[in-house]
């Protein structure tokens, strides 16, 4: 078997690559209310990548980062545009990062919580998704505040509008998004996290590993826009 069979054999069994992307993160995919079509950094670079194997490309859509992982024994895909996160590198290998994207807070609009520095106080409630990366940088830097975990992103916006908790955990662009869709809210002031974004594949796709990582550092190289 040649070497481009090996990769091919990994990276698309089915005949195309099923490329898992996150809808909850609008910083790197958004679906084009107009032609229905996946637009963002996760979709560009799938496509780049299937056109760079001569490959047909199924995008796969999950609803948070916890999906996409949940599916990862099940073959629903065969790469994945998640975080680059070290608690996961027991499952997967992980491209360099293509782009990073930050994590702040959102508040309603009454709040007294002005900045990131201002949430960490004795008696303020965070939600934040389960197994978001964001939330594990977060909870390594937690000293005062309380991190209640929520099932993912939406749950986590969902305690704050119920007034479940004082402040909610999330991409800075989701949350800004929010604000826009919903008056009586406001992100604070500056990020507690940077999260690098990258392209996983399972441990055992050691050929596809390598060649994600020289496909990404050609695609950085090139300087190709990543939003």
């Amino acid at each position: 078997m040649s070497q481009r069979d090996e990769l091919l054999t990994e990276i698309a069994p089915t005949g195309v690559i099923r490329a898992a992307v996150n809808m909850s993160n609008a910083a790197l995919v958004q679906l084009d209310p107009v032609t229905g079509s996946l637009t963002g950094p996760s979709a560009q670079i799938a496509t780049e990548l299937a056109a760079d194997l001569d490959c047909g490309l199924s995008l796969v859509q999950y609803g948070s980062a916890a999906d996409i992982l949940a599916a990862a024994e099940d073959n629903e895909w065969d790469v994945a545009f998640i975080a680059s996160d070290p608690s996961r590198a027991d499952r997967f290998s992980f491209s360099p990062p293509y782009t990073t994207v930050t994590a702040s807070f959102l508040v309603s609009d009454s709040s007294p919580l002005r900045s990131v520095e201002h949430v960490d106080v004795e008696g303020v409630r965070i939600a934040a998704a389960r197994t978001a990366a964001y939330t594990k940088q977060l909870e390594r830097q937690v000293r005062n505040a309380i991190v209640l975990h929520a099932e993912n992103p939406a749950s986590a916006l969902d305690m704050l509008v119920s007034s479940r908790c004082d402040a909610a955990a999330g991409l800075t662009e989701s949350l800004s998004r929010f604000c826009e869709e919903n008056p009586g809210f406001r992100v604070v002031e500056g990020t507690f996290s940077k999260v690098p974004q990258a392209i996983a594949v399972h441990r055992r796709c050691v050929h596809t590993s390598t060649f994600l990582s020289d496909f990404i550092q050609q695609h950085c190289r090139a300087g190709k826009p990543s939003n």
